[in-house]
């Protein structure tokens, strides 16, 4: 067990001795936990190797990851594990503890006052976005949005920010899992189109969806990042062509939804597992 992992077991184990030593404590549940933050650097561990970086013996580090994997949070190949996307469920209920509708709802008022325009903040659910936080102003589709609305990730804005910044692992599987569906005859429906699109996206830091989930639909999107640095979410604004068109989306709305995205991410002061 290395120095850090003893100091942190023995941090555990004097909390445990002055709560009284406690029925209620459940060492599992830590183990299990800590075995979950060891693929933070790591996105395929062994037991063996998994069983080091948390300091936990080889068989219940086994243990753990044979549980994870039949409740659906792990899978393995070849003797190696990683996680899989349903492990984010636990990111989901983290954001909500933390009151995100609280965090974002001052800056996309602001952000739809100053722009006239609905604006949303979203995450990624496997192949979908799910909207977590909402400003509307304008119907400006078919079907009303509203917080836990999900659209699909490679058609809207707000998708393919969240899409852009996936490890490399994680955005093989959505391509493994995606139903690439056309919404309309603009839609960008081919794998290889949509990674150079994800491409520029990392480039620019902003993405923009324009015909793309329904004819006249125009949004950009830019990335919110945690106290981390890692993108966990995505702001956007959205309007109809027939309101605004594409010079003024991006020379006037885009550095507005930049700007708070910015302000959003300072104030995003918790990390969420990934």
């Amino acid at each position: 067990m290395s120095n850090k992992n003893l100091e942190n077991y023995n941090s555990n184990e004097n909390s445990k001795q002055k709560s009284g030593n406690s029925g209620d404590y459940l060492k599992t549940l830590e183990r299990g936990l800590e075995v979950i933050k060891s693929f933070n650097n790591s996105p395929h561990l062994t037991i063996s190797e998994a069983s080091k970086l948390t300091g936990l013996p080889r068989p219940v580090t086994r243990r753990v990851l044979i549980t994870l994997e039949k409740l659906g949070y792990a899978k393995s190949q070849d003797g190696r594990f990683s996680l899989t996307p349903k492990i984010l469920s636990l990111g989901y209920s983290y954001i909500s503890s933390q009151n995100i509708w609280e965090i974002a709802t001052p800056y996309l008022e602001k952000l739809s006052e100053n722009i006239q325009e609905s604006s949303s903040l979203a995450t990624l659910d496997d192949t979908e976005v799910v909207y977590v936080a909402r400003v509307p102003v304008n119907k400006i589709m078919k079907h009303s949005l509203g917080v836990g609305t999900r659209l699909p990730a490679h058609a809207s804005s707000v998708g393919k920010v969240l899409l852009a910044y996936l490890p490399s692992d994680k955005l093989e599987h959505y391509f493994q899992e995606a139903e690439l569906h056309a919404y309309t005859e603009k839609t960008i429906t081919s794998e290889e189109k949509i990674r150079e699109d994800l491409k520029e996206v990392r480039e620019k830091g902003w993405a923009l969806s324009h015909n793309q989930l329904e004819m006249g639909l125009v949004s950009v999107a830019a990335p919110i990042r945690d106290i981390r640095g890692e993108v966990v979410a995505a702001v956007n604004c959205a309007t109809h062509s027939g309101r605004s068109d594409i010079d003024k989306v991006l020379n006037e709305y885009l550095p507005l939804v930049l700007e708070i995205a910015e302000q959003i991410s300072r104030n995003f002061d918790f990390e969420v597992i990934q």
